[in-house]
């Protein structure tokens, strides 16, 4: 009997740089790109069009979208609105990943537009990559817990996934973004998405503030999610969410869903070697809180 497959889409080379002390060039970040392919990683966020003023490390994205390696591979980018909107896909993008918070206050933070602004702009967004035949996902963030207000209500969640869905999102991406949920949470609020939309529209997205990230990831597995967002080296953090700390690592979690007999697909003994360069390169990159046990053991996840 075959594993069962779970997908991971690393999201390092966007949301795990954008808020880093170092700024990285983009030669160095299509270094770190081409080190995840190196790893087998088929789904990679590669950056954000957003303003360079706003978010200087993630200037030249288009840039780099028209040198990544070729191969049976998922590149995504962020999108703020119509504008980065167009712009990903003047640089050849084929996938994206549109942003709205489930609370008003860090819609306004962060997009600088009220939450029914941001639905708007995301129906606008969603009917016009429908028919560019392009792949629009949307994110809710805060989906648990807003910095600014406190405790998200699950039907706010709900809402805005049935909505976000209406309007064409071909995924929904569910993110803790200040590592706010515990697992209780998470496995509640997960089952009943699963049961609304179906686990197969839904993808999760943790950090790691209060070392949960990874008992989250195991309450959504439960819960029946299959597609999870990772960052190389447990990089990450928001610019716009104070208290937002790095992602799962995705080291941690390749580990974790290979001892527990699932499938990912990806090379764990090069992800290493991938997270030891994003450590290099900014200086911040951790490789995850089982990094040290894991350079001593990946004899045990040799593939035959």
């Amino acid at each position: 009997m075959s594993a069962e497959t779970v997908v991971v889409n690393d999201v390092g080379p966007r949301d795990g740089l954008q808020n880093q002390p170092r700024v990285l060039t983009p030669a160095q970040r299509l270094q770190l790109i081409e080190a995840l392919v190196a790893a087998q990683v088929k789904h990679i966020e590669v950056g954000s069009f957003v303003s360079p003023k706003a978010v200087p490390a993630m200037a030249g994205t288009d840039e780099l979208f028209a040198q990544l390696p070729a191969g049976d591979i998922e590149y995504s980018a962020l999108i703020p609105n119509r504008k980065g909107y167009e712009l990903a896909k003047l640089a050849g993008v084929r996938s994206m990943v549109l942003v709205v918070a489930a609370s008003n206050t860090m819609n306004e933070k962060n997009i600088r537009m009220s939450t029914d602004d941001a639905m708007a702009v995301c129906a606008e967004v969603l009917s016009q990559a429908r028919s560019d035949g392009l792949a629009m996902q949307a994110c809710i963030a805060t989906a648990w817990e807003c910095p600014f207000e406190g405790a998200v209500d699950a039907g706010v969640v709900s809402g805005l996934a049935a909505r976000l869905l209406e309007h064409g999102a071909s995924r929904l991406v569910i993110a803790d973004t200040i590592g706010a949920a515990n697992p209780a949470q998470v496995r509640t609020l997960m089952q009943r998405l699963v049961n609304e939309v179906g686990a197969g529209k839904l993808t999760c997205h943790f950090h790691d503030t209060r070392a949960m990230g990874l008992a989250n990831a195991y309450a959504a597995l439960e819960a029946g999610i299959r597609r999870f967002d990772a960052s190389i080296g447990g990089l990450g953090g928001c610019p716009f969410a104070p208290g937002a700390t790095g992602n799962v690592a995705t080291e941690d979690l390749v580990m974790m869903l290979s001892l527990m007999g699932f499938e990912t697909g990806i090379d764990l003994d090069a992800l290493i070697a991938a997270g030891q360069l994003a450590g290099e390169l900014t200086s911040a990159a951790t490789g995850g809180r089982a990094s040290p046990w894991l350079r001593r053991n990946t004899h045990r996840f040799a593939r035959h």
